[in-house]
């Protein structure tokens, strides 16, 4: 026997599992082999087991050199995963102050979201809160942060203030003299693998003479993630996405990058924040034996295009299937691989796809020492320019071997140019449709084109599933086969992120649980979209646009207006990403049947994996936010009758807070997504068919069968003639009761 009761490293270890652990929340287990186990008991293992409060599980078996040994299970935090294990830094939650206010914080690569809460008593005279921020480590004290509004009272023109120290710059304001009014904050500046410490004062009294008291102080300290660490599974990059950018707009002066295929150009920089970079750098990162194989829709960004030729010229295997563009306007693909010094389809290096309607996959699969598969980028960029500059765009990498593995057979079947049954029935045996609840902490990867969409009511009854919320991306609209999922009242909040406003009647339909369902769409602030026949068609101004008082004006710089999406190119979907177990689906495939059916897709799902979701979800309330803003504020402004003042100014009293404690209302139902605890999860929800959440009905009841017995009994058919007749008159009036006080009680809430 060993004479360590702790250490394994001398001996063989066997690892095994009992069905009798209970896993509860995201508590794993750890199994521990054991030479002394009278020693290991008697001194560690139950002190373990007590601190745990969790019951030591033991059993024997002989290892393969005929030594008995001892297994032990000990069920604790300690032994998640190294990734997992060091994200739990990146959520953290405040005291509750003596007067019970309380923070949560939830931290991606650049930014961090922070959650507020406090009694309702409290609140009375409550106008707003201050945030102070540093950077642990830092040699730059405290600051309080930028405010984006201000007191009428005290500045009744903000655009007319200036710098006191530098009049040719506008004049900053700070959230102590000019607090945020609201329960929810993100802080957009923050950079990745950096810890902060926040300072957050509640503030009372009148507009500038504000007041707090050091016992409603909340404390917190997080740190945000980075975006790719050596040892990582997942790297995830997201743009900027803010083609319609404030920021854009004071840095840059709304002005074109001076050369967009310079990755060092300023411009280029911010727009892209890091996302090109770390596609450059994963293509660069090719050693000499080393191979890459790439799939790409459009491919036309020559710094893209010249990394991977300058592999080539270094004698490295790259191999590349391409969208054939040899019938569009100007050959985009094709004349930008001439310029690269890329061959056309030479069926060695390069080889066309032609056979599917849209080739839309955007990923490298690099392989180790030439052949064998170890990581893949993907996501939703595609290789041009307003794919890393313009739209918002993610991109994600994974360094997961079986992952790799199954892009790379995805790959030898596009590389064939197969007709698209002969594709579907090959991706169908690849990747058949995933069980309701995939496995905890994995990885399942779906490829497109199918036979069926069925996979759309898969995603739908995720949705219906979630037991705390849904977060999803529609750049090209919702599907009809999700318009229920989201639609459904119940007790989780929806929040859908679109390219442009959803049709009139969609949009009705989707948010009739208006209380729990939230929707954001592209524009820049001063324009609104014209509807005609329901639908969004072109962008006008907004005439008299009281806005112009504070924000600058915002351009859209894209080279040659090129894509069909402007804003909005993600795609993905969150289901409860608050959680421990959270679901992200990501990838180049948008929710639709075409998607499905006719292209060339590649999707993810990730369970379990909280610094992904995290990340995710941070960059979806960035952008959901950033454009909300300006849709209410330009659709207050089109308005015949509105106040502009709600979009540019502070309240000056406490009435901003009655919509976050008033029960029933978005933003009370918002403010308590954070801070509730779910009685259930989406997986559990997911294995019972959604009983628990009123998810999708199970088929129980075929209710045509009872309809068919009634119609077999001929005597009664005219009592049911007769009561058909007469039923409506008596139902009409009481759904026109319904409608008239549920119209009432819609414009109460709203108002």
């Amino acid at each position: 026997m060993g004479s360590n009761p702790i250490s394994s490293t001398k001996s063989q270890m066997l690892k095994a599992r009992s069905s009798t652990v209970n896993h509860t929340g995201n508590v794993s287990s750890r199994w521990l082999t054991i030479h002394n186990p009278p020693l290991f008991e008697r001194k560690t293992s139950l002190r373990l087991a007590a601190l745990s409060r969790i019951p030591l599980i033991s059993f024997s078996a002989v290892d393969s050199t005929g030594r008995r040994i001892y297994i032990y299970s000990i069920d604790f935090l300690g032994s998640l995963p190294r990734e997992q294990r060091r994200e739990r830094t990146m959520r953290a939650r405040s005291k509750t102050t003596e007067r019970g206010f309380e923070a949560k914080a939830i931290s991606g690569a650049h930014t961090i979201l922070i959650a507020l809460n406090c009694p309702d008593a409290v609140r009375t005279g409550l106008k707003g809160f201050a945030f102070e921020r540093e950077i642990v480590g830092s040699d730059k004290g405290p600051k309080f942060l930028r405010s984006q509004k201000v007191f009428k009272s005290i500045v009744p023109d903000p655009k007319k203030a200036h710098d006191p120290s530098d009049p040719t710059k506008p004049q900053a304001f700070y959230t102590d003299k000019f607090p945020v009014q609201s329960f929810l904050w993100g802080d957009y500046a923050a950079s990745p693998g950096t810890s902060y410490r926040f300072r957050i004062l509640p503030k009372f009294g009148n507009p500038g003479a504000l007041t707090s008291d050091l016992k409603d102080e909340i404390k917190l300290e997080v740190t945000t993630e980075k975006e790719w660490d050596t040892g990582e599974t997942h790297g995830v990059w997201f743009n900027r996405g803010a083609i319609a950018s404030q920021k854009f707009s004071e840095e840059f002066g709304n002005q074109p990058p001076q050369n967009i295929n310079d990755p060092k150009d300023p411009t280029v920089a911010w727009l892209s924040r890091g996302l090109l970079e770390a596609c450059l750098a994963y293509i660069n990162e090719t050693k000499p034996g080393d191979a890459l194989r790439v799939a790409a829709y459009e491919f036309t960004y020559p710094p893209i295009l010249n990394a991977l030729k300058a592999l080539i010229d270094k004698g490295i295997d790259v191999q590349i299937v391409y969208h054939d563009t040899s019938d569009a306007s100007g050959t985009p693909n094709e004349t930008a691989m001439k310029l690269a010094g890329l061959p056309i389809d030479d069926q060695r290096i390069t080889y066309r796809r032609s056979k599917t309607k849209i080739p839309h996959n955007k990923f490298i699969v690099r392989l180790k020492g030439g052949t064998d598969a170890v990581e893949v980028w993907t996501g939703s960029t595609n290789f041009t320019p307003s794919g890393f500059l313009g739209q918002t765009n993610v991109g994600h990498r994974v360094a997961d071997g079986e992952t790799a593995r199954q892009y790379l057979a995805f790959w030898k079947v596009v590389k064939t140019d197969p007709e698209i049954e002969d594709a579907r029935a090959k991706l169908a045996t690849l990747t058949p449709n995933p069980t309701e609840a995939i496995a905890t902490n994995s990885v399942v990867r779906l490829f497109s084109p199918r036979a069926k969409a069925e996979l759309l009511r898969w995603y739908g009854r995720r949705m219906l599933d979630a037991a705390n919320s849904v977060w999803f991306t529609a750049a090209f609209g919702i599907s009809k086969e999700l318009i229920e999922p989201i639609a459904k009242k119940r007790n989780q909040m929806r929040f859908v992120l679109m390219e442009k406003p959803a049709p009139g009647d969609q949009k009705k339909t989707v948010t009739a649980d208006f209380n729990r369902v939230i929707l954001s769409y592209g524009v820049p602030l001063g324009e609104i979209y014209r509807m005609k026949n329901g639908r969004p068609t072109a962008r006008l101004p907004v005439k008299e646009f009281e806005l112009d008082k504070w924000f600058f004006k915002e351009e859209h710089f894209r080279p040659k207006n090129d894509g069909f999406v402007f804003f909005v190119h993600t795609k993905f979907l969150l289901i409860d990403p608050l959680s421990d177990d959270p679901l992200v689906c990501s990838g180049s495939a948008n929710f639709s049947s075409g998607s499905l059916l006719q292209n060339d897709e590649n999707m993810l799902l990730i369970r379990g994996n909280t610094r992904v979701a995290d990340i995710y979800l941070t960059e979806f309330d960035r952008i959901f936010r950033h454009f909300y803003f300006r849709d209410i504020a330009n659709e207050l402004a089109a308005a015949k009758t509105s106040d502009d003042a709600t979009a540019i100014f502070l309240d000056e009293t406490d009435a901003w807070s009655d919509s976050y404690f008033k029960a029933g209302t978005l933003k009370n139902n918002r403010r308590l997504m954070f801070f509730e605890k779910p009685t259930t999860t989406w997986f559990t929800n997911a294995a019972t068919g959604g009983e628990e959440t009123g998810g999708e009905p199970t088929k129980k009841k075929p209710a045509p069968k009872k309809k068919k017995a009634k119609k077999r009994r001929p005597v009664k058919k005219t009592a049911i003639k007769k009561s058909k007749k007469t039923a409506p008159k008596k139902a009409s009036k009481k759904t026109s009761k319904k409608k008239t006080a549920k119209a009432a009680k819609k414009r109460t809430v709203r108002r």
